[in-house]
């Protein structure tokens, strides 16, 4: 049975207990293990997670599909658009995209050759892959309408686009907080030891003196 990359709780917590214990020892003292819990929480929250050897490569695959999509669909509209059958432009297109979309249109091209519906093919070729669930619905809207496909894969490929610009653009921000998080936990029990623990001891120091 495959697991999935949550349910590996034990190997999610190795780095996160491995900066914990780190910055208690450097620290040292209940102020050190305070703040060694601190970090372990904090690591634990921003780190990415340990996923499985088939879990790399499923979404390896969904995200080449995901790039391919936009190319996909301004081919199909061309094919689509020339009048060519649904089987006729999936293999033309097949042949011009590279994997793993080459292999996903080819099967459905060879169903299409077989005879089965278009319907049918699409909603296959959605559901076997989440990347290509919004070409799926569009190639089965303009087949169930009978509507020219044209604009609706031509608007269904720039959105595709638009929307890699955007988690390009989230994946850079996300990259930088990643690069300053360490930088920040090794600078934590500094700010701690130089300008909370003093203040501790001393008002400790205080209300012994009181007492």
């Amino acid at each position: 049975m495959r697991r999935s990359p949550r349910s590996l709780p034990g190997r999610a917590w190795c780095a996160p207990l491995a900066i914990g214990l780190g910055a208690a020892a450097a620290t040292g003292g209940t102020v050190g293990l305070v703040i060694g819990a601190v970090a372990a929480v904090a690591a634990y929250r921003w780190l990415p997670r340990p996923v499985s050897a088939a879990a790399r490569l499923v979404a390896v695959e969904e995200e080449r599909l995901l790039r391919q999509v936009p190319l996909t669909a301004e081919l199909m509209a061309a094919c689509l658009g020339s009048a060519s059958a649904p089987g006729r432009a999936a293999a033309v297109v097949a042949a011009g995209v590279d994997s793993p979309m080459r292999d996903r249109l080819a099967a459905a091209a060879a169903q299409l050759a077989l005879g089965a519906p278009p319907e049918v093919c699409w909603e296959q070729l959605g559901a076997a892959s989440p990347a290509l669930a919004p070409l799926a619905r569009c190639l089965i809207r303009t087949s169930r309408s009978g509507t020219p496909p044209t604009a609706a894969l031509s608007g269904l490929a720039q959105t595709q686009r638009a929307a890699a610009a955007r988690a390009a653009h989230a994946g850079v921000r996300r990259a930088g907080v990643l690069a300053t998080a360490p930088l920040g936990l090794c600078f934590l029990p500094a700010f701690v030891l130089i300008g909370v623990a003093p203040v501790v001891m001393g008002l400790a120091t205080l209300y012994a003196h009181r007492i």
